[in-house]
């Protein structure tokens, strides 16, 4: 907390010389026992309260304060510390502004927003810490200093870490590492910033260890899981907002997957129970499953964030991706939707073909494939729907342009649409799987499955948007 020099001094008695003491304020103070006021040195004893005032406003403005003193002293070969930091004689005080970042006030905000306490532990006076906490908006912060953390017990510690916000202020390496450790007791998930060597034992320790690639030491990046290329606090905030998004996407992913497997379940369920044709075969549910599904969903991994992403609480350590929430959206609303889809396509084919449903079915032959084919091209039309209503979870995929902003998805669908024209219509693809060309009457009946399937969901959402309930 202090750092000295010795000089030689020009035109003073050979082998004599001057030391030179900076460092925190109440650290150099209580090594000076004269102070330097108009010219003359006088002892330190009546000034001293004034001195400390002064160092008090300074530092309640934000400002760091460094303490200066000197003494004359007889130059050697070699020091010890406590023989030099004696009887010192006080210059003055030096006041710096270090200002926050830009855009660090926000990103406080936004961590408050998604459930994210932020500690912050510093070498600095408490006054200043405070300060500057003010500054970044902090603004409940309690101080706690070296000393008092040093006379806290454990449970104590957790006691006081478990308040909103918390400062702790003229700390040493091993109180950083002590506040890690009480607040993983207290069952936080615990990221670390740091840069030094003394900060590698609490970034090691931390959940996730996060060092300063431009300042930062060797061994604090090696200690760390994640090193800043640029240092800035903001790119935290940026990087859990991100990693929030990667999450909903993939449950994103695996709620539209796993709807069209519903949609294809409950029509073998409807072969076995009620003794109909097979609504669809093997290999056109392999046309789905490996085909023409691919594309779509990859884009959902790409489907920005939504606006509300960075006001959600952290989830749990033990949420699983297949939530509640997530399995009756799936099982309970869209899959049951596409497979009724799926099946009306189905018996409208044979309708279509003067085989209405209260006749026994044909199992076999051109009526047979294109009632198949027509539920295949069923459950991938409603998937074109689905894909829409899976992009967001509360809001509706129409607000703010959302609708277009993933072009990976738009252009899937494009994909997709020639995939299946050519599965359908290719003569030599189509017998592979069974497919049998459909008539404009086929297509006119399924072309309203994409907004069928939109629909409902929009309406479901707007409804859980007016109750305050949201599902995944």
């Amino acid at each position: 907390k202090r750092m000295s020099t010795i000089h030689e001094a020009k035109g003073a008695p050979p082998g004599t010389g001057a030391v030179f003491v900076k460092g925190a304020p109440g650290e150099v103070l209580d090594l000076c026992e004269t102070a330097y006021l108009e010219g003359n040195a006088v002892p330190i004893g009546p000034v001293k309260e004034n001195i400390r005032a002064e160092i008090d406003r300074m530092a309640s403005r934000g400002l760091r304060v460094l303490a200066i003193a000197t003494r004359d002293i007889g130059l050697k070969r070699t020091y010890l510390a406590d023989e030099v930091e004696r009887g010192l004689t006080f210059i003055g005080l030096v006041a710096m502004f270090d200002p926050p970042r830009p855009g660090v006030k926000t990103a406080i905000r936004e961590c408050k927003t998604a459930g994210i306490k932020v500690v912050m532990i510093t070498g600095d006076y408490g006054l200043t810490a405070k300060a500057i906490a003010v500054q970044i908006g902090l603004n409940r912060a309690k101080v706690y200093t070296g000393a008092e953390l040093n006379k806290m017990t454990g449970h104590e510690l957790e006691g006081a870490l478990k308040e909103e916000e918390a400062i702790f202020a003229r700390v040493v390496p091993e109180d950083k590492l002590r506040v890690v450790e009480a607040l993983q007791r207290n069952g936080e998930v615990v990221a670390v910033t740091g840069d030094g060597v003394n900060d590698a034992p609490a970034l090691k320790k931390a959940d996730i260890g996060i060092a300063m690639g431009l300042r930062g030491s060797d061994a604090a990046k090696e200690s760390a899981e994640i090193v800043l290329a640029d240092d800035n606090f903001s790119s935290i905030v940026d990087a859990v907002k991100e990693g929030r998004a990667a999450y909903r996407n993939i449950k994103k992913f695996v709620t539209y997957i796993l709807t069209h497997n519903v949609a294809e379940l409950i029509p073998v369920i409807a072969f076995v129970v009620f003794k109909i044709p097979l609504p669809l075969t093997v290999m056109q549910m392999l046309a789905i499953d490996l085909g023409s599904d691919i594309f779509p969903s990859l884009g959902l991994g790409v489907e920005p964030p939504e606006k509300w992403i960075m006001e959600e609480r952290p989830r749990q350590k033990t949420e699983r991706l297949l939530d509640r929430n997530t399995l009756s959206r799936v099982y309970l609303f869209l899959g049951p939707v596409e497979a009724i889809l799926a099946l009306s396509a189905f018996f409208f084919a044979y309708w279509l073909r003067g085989v209405p449903p209260t006749e026994t079915l044909p199992a076999s032959g051109a009526v047979y494939a294109a009632a198949t084919t027509m539920t295949f091209a069923g459950i991938v039309a409603s998937q074109a729907g689905n894909v829409f209503a899976c992009r967001t979870e509360r809001e509706s995929v129409f607000s703010k342009g959302a609708f277009l902003k993933n072009r990976f998805v738009l252009w899937s669908l494009f994909v997709e649409a020639a995939l299946i024209s050519a599965l359908i219509y290719v003569p030599f693809l189509s017998p592979v799987f069974g497919f049998y060309p459909l008539t404009l009457s086929d297509w006119a009946f399924v072309i309203a499955f994409p907004a069928i399937m939109l629909g409902s969901s929009e309406l479901r959402k707007a409804i859980l948007r007016k109750k305050h309930v949201y599902s995944a």
